[in-house]
């Protein structure tokens, strides 16, 4: 009987010495994991002269780290609230950076930086300057231009459109949306002009269908002599929405005006992506969550998921035992969404009340 008791003492030893190792491990996750936004492969140049700088150069590669930051995260009219942030701000936000591919090529010097910023610390200066963030989540997505001359209602498709062939002529590093252009086909055409009276209320259901992309965005264009009336029709994440725009002094055969033109209306739709993933750091919805201690697989998929939520602002572990271990979770959102993150990550949560549990 002593024999047994000694047994199962140091099977009692034995869990909660591997509980604490899965405690020690979600506390240096959840602070290092900083769950920080990494900006990579800043090229960065200087003139190197008697008056080169590697500080300076540090100093400039944060500016543009931040810059790229606010622009994958902030509405286009927030942005422009925060683009003239003190550096001094700046590097209280950066937990690290490492240089790569140092050179000097003609008295020049070149590198490319990787910039982290603490997530935690971020977000809560943007809450700060009462603006709320979006998760910087990329997508691929089709679109569709069409431009139509209201002077003769010709109608310019494919390549006979300037804007389509150079939608993505100049691509930018911060954009979240990746735009995927359909291919010249023939009965695209056919279907288009058998459209054009009407081609407002069309809906492109039999050229959308022959790509495999769950968004898209159909562009008209109505071109006029002194001016330019957009239509785009959006689809993103099963938000469906409208939106009309005019726009005035561009000139669509002119390269830097049809480029400025391009880089506006992509503004727009990167704006409503954002929208749609809009982190709201107001709702601090606190939620405590226990799961078996003796099930290592589960905990380290929970952990795992913790760490890659955008919407969790933080989480601890509040107490562990042989039996349970408890976290305490701080969630930028609903309890349903919360649920349904934790359901897609293949894990099941069961509500008793005030407590819940990872089945």
């Amino acid at each position: 009987m002593s024999f047994i008791n000694k047994i199962l003492k140091f099977k009692r030893i034995y869990i909660t010495i591997i509980t604490f190792v899965f405690i020690l491990n979600a506390i240096f996750v959840s602070e290092s994991h900083a769950v920080s936004y990494k900006i990579s492969q800043i090229e960065i140049s200087e003139k190197f002269d008697l008056n080169f700088s590697k500080k300076k150069v540090f100093d400039k590669a944060f500016k543009v780290a931040f810059i790229q930051l606010i622009s994958m995260t902030i509405s286009s009219d927030d942005k422009k609230k925060l683009e003239n942030t003190k550096l001094s701000k700046i590097k209280s936000l950066i937990d690290s950076f490492n240089v790569e591919n140092e050179k000097f090529v003609n008295d020049k010097y070149y590198a490319e930086f990787n910039v982290q910023f603490n997530k935690k610390n971020t977000l809560k200066f943007f809450e700060n300057k009462n603006i709320f963030p979006s998760i910087p989540k990329t997508i691929d997505i089709l679109i569709i231009p069409i431009l139509i001359h209201n002077d003769n209602g010709r109608l310019a498709i494919f390549n006979e459109n300037p804007i389509y062939k150079n939608w993505n002529k100049t691509l930018n590093q911060s954009h979240l949306l990746n735009y995927i252009l359909p291919n010249e086909d023939i009965e695209d055409r056919s279907f288009l002009i058998k459209n054009l009276n009407s081609i407002e209320d069309y809906d492109f259901k039999e050229i959308i269908e022959k790509y495999d992309l769950e968004n898209f965005i159909i562009n008209i264009v109505f071109k006029d002599e002194d001016k330019i009336k957009v239509l785009s029709k959006i689809l993103l994440n099963n938000d469906f929405k409208v939106i009309n725009k005019i726009y005035k002094d561009v000139d669509v055969n002119n390269e830097q005006s049809l480029d400025n033109f391009i880089q506006k209306i992509k503004t727009t739709y990167e704006d409503s992506w954002k929208n749609l993933n809009i982190i709201n750091t107001s709702i601090k919805l606190p939620i405590t969550v226990s799961i078996s201690s003796k099930e290592d697989d589960k905990i380290i998929l929970f952990e795992k998921l913790l760490n890659n939520l955008d919407l969790i602002s933080y989480f601890y572990i509040t107490s562990f035992n042989n039996k349970n271990i408890y976290y305490k979770i701080i969630y930028n959102g609903s309890p349903k969404k919360f649920l349904d993150e934790v359901e897609n990550y293949g894990l099941s949560i069961v509500k008793d009340n005030k407590n819940w549990k990872i089945q």
